[in-house]
């Protein structure tokens, strides 16, 4: 009788376990009034993400890295004052262009060198990815195939540091160029394996697709998402966020990440709340998509 008295205590333990919290990320771009220089970081820094913790947002999208810095301080600094509220860097948003001579003789060399160290200081702030916000769209399959193999490159060095690399959207990559769709010629032309897509879904939709058709087309190919709406996350009604999130396991979503491009309210701070409250209350959300 000793394996019924075993499982009894068991189920008694699930019974009272907490369930897991969701986890929401939020892009630090949100908040660059409040923080998006030195005296304003400095000034308000403390608050804003003491504040974004005690709302529940759990991770953080970093953006503005230059040279070792994130909002031009050094990585430990920044890292520190993100943990002292309780938050992580998941991911960053950082891009090196290819110059006019690269992309035409396809050497990715010196560029690639720029991106070991970027790759370095972005394993030292703990993000486990590194996404590209947008780059400059060449006029030809041929440039755009250059790129695909040039983020197949950065792919693979983030790969040897235990990372990934992405590529964020807005609206324009669903135009074509030589009647081939931007954004599908660039999912068809990158590794799996190296290059995955964070979709924004809220400029897919401006850019008039269907992100859960693509999440069917692509299976896989989708480890993040930004969660973005007109304002407030779910209270437009424009973005359809219970089929998105429903469809979740086969896009291959990990992370989500809300991010703001302004307030419906006056008050950035209480769009992250309201947008928050929404992802945390809705039953289309599972508590956890994190590894």
């Amino acid at each position: 009788m000793l394996w019924i008295a075993s499982a009894l205590v068991a189920l008694a333990s699930c019974s009272t376990a907490k369930p897991v919290a969701k986890e929401i990320g939020l892009q630090l771009y949100s908040v660059r009034e409040l923080i998006g220089n030195n005296e304003k970081y400095d000034a308000n820094h403390v608050e804003v993400f003491n504040k974004l913790a005690d709302m529940g947002y759990t991770e953080v999208e970093v953006c503005w890295y230059n040279n070792g810095k994130f909002f031009n301080h050094p990585v430990e600094e920044f890292k520190a004052d993100l943990e002292a509220a309780g938050l992580k860097a998941i991911s960053t948003h950082t891009m090196h262009n290819l110059t006019d001579e690269e992309l035409a003789n396809k050497d990715f060399t010196a560029a690639l060198e720029w991106w070991k160290k970027c790759i370095a200081d972005h394993k030292a702030l703990g993000c486990q990815y590194i996404v590209a916000p947008s780059f400059r769209i060449p006029e030809t399959l041929e440039g755009l195939k250059t790129y695909c193999d040039y983020f197949n490159a950065i792919g693979k060095l983030c790969a040897e540091q235990g990372m990934k690399f992405g590529y964020h959207n807005h609206s324009h990559e669903f135009k074509k160029i030589e009647d081939q769709v931007i954004y599908d010629f660039m999912i068809q032309n990158t590794d799996p394996q190296y290059v995955f897509f964070e979709m924004d879904v809220y400029w897919a939709i401006m850019g008039k697709a269907a992100p859960c058709n693509y999440f069917r087309k692509y299976p896989g190919r989708f480890e993040m998402l930004h969660i973005k709406d007109v304002t407030e996350v779910g209270q437009s009604g424009f973005v359809g966020f219970d089929a998105i999130f429903k469809n979740a396991d086969v896009a291959g979503l990990k992370h989500y990440i809300v991010e703001m491009e302004a307030s419906g309210v006056g008050d950035i701070l209480e769009t992250c709340r309201i947008s928050a409250d929404y992802l945390k209350e809705a039953d289309f959300v599972k508590p956890s998509y994190a590894e």
